[in-house]
């Protein structure tokens, strides 16, 4: 039997490679997103193309109720969750001066990408722990950012969050072990996705001017690659632990 494997912000970038990536490795997939779209359908037929099957919920991760549709969507396949992939989260409306960070900002993207992110997480943890005979490596793996340790003035709301996220992995690492589920933490740099499009000439500059040892953007594609060995235990001495996949952005340099 296929292991099951649930992504949170399935529909485009970095959880379309994701689930992509898990489907090539032989998971079976249920991923959520705000809507059921054109984008929905592409990941769907692209998860099908290399033999998933796969269901999909529509929900925000930061409205709790939404949370038991989104980890049924998992169960529906196969009646258990192998790997929680938390990926779905939301950046800045606008960057600028963290004196003028907004009540509303902040609630916006900490609700999102962190209290929302937390929440389902419990959930789908709850179930996991639930689940008798697990027959495969089971996992939580949560996206943070290069941001988690990388302080980024403009969109302190969003470096906030993602540091929290980070001490999550950690607890819930402490956690869930005794039980069998490694608990991952991926901080991505410079990823080219629609998110970090705003903010292209920017970035294009900096990574000429040596941002990077890797001079290029990264892809979605090498988040993926990283979720899906994870996701496939191949890590089975790690816990707790985050991966920089950001072509060594997070080096210290003088």
């Amino acid at each position: 039997m296929k292991p099951i494997a649930l992504v949170t912000g399935g529909n485009r970038g970095i959880g379309r490679a994701a689930v992509l990536a898990l489907a090539a490795r032989g998971f079976d997939i249920a991923f959520s997103d705000l809507a059921e779209t054109d984008d929905t359908a592409r990941t769907r037929r692209e998860a099908e193309a290399r033999g998933a099957r796969v269901g999909f919920a529509a929900g925000d991760i930061a409205d709790l109720e939404s949370h038991a549709a989104i980890v049924e969507a998992a169960y529906a396949l196969a009646g258990r969750l192998d790997v929680l992939v938390n990926n779905a989260g939301v950046s800045v409306a606008l960057r600028g001066d963290v004196l003028d960070v907004t009540p509303e900002s902040f609630d916006r993207v900490l609700g999102v990408n962190l209290r929302g992110t937390f929440f389902l997480t419990q959930r789908a943890a709850r179930r996991m722990l639930a689940d008798a005979a697990p027959q495969h490596p089971r996992s939580i793996v949560t996206i943070t950012s290069a941001n988690a340790v990388i302080a980024a003035p403009d969109r302190a709301e969003y470096c906030y969050a993602k540091t929290a996220l980070s001490m999550m992995v950690r607890i819930l690492a402490l956690r869930l072990g005794a039980a069998g589920i490694a608990c991952y933490e991926i901080r991505p740099g410079v990823i080219r996705t629609d998110m970090t499009a705003v903010a292209a000439a920017k970035y294009d500059r900096l990574i000429a001017e040596g941002l990077t040892p890797v001079a290029r953007w990264g892809e979605a594609d090498d988040v993926g690659r990283v979720v899906a060995a994870m996701a496939a235990g191949e890590l089975p001495f790690m816990t707790g632990d985050a991966l920089h996949v950001d072509g060594g952005l997070h080096i210290h340099k003088l």
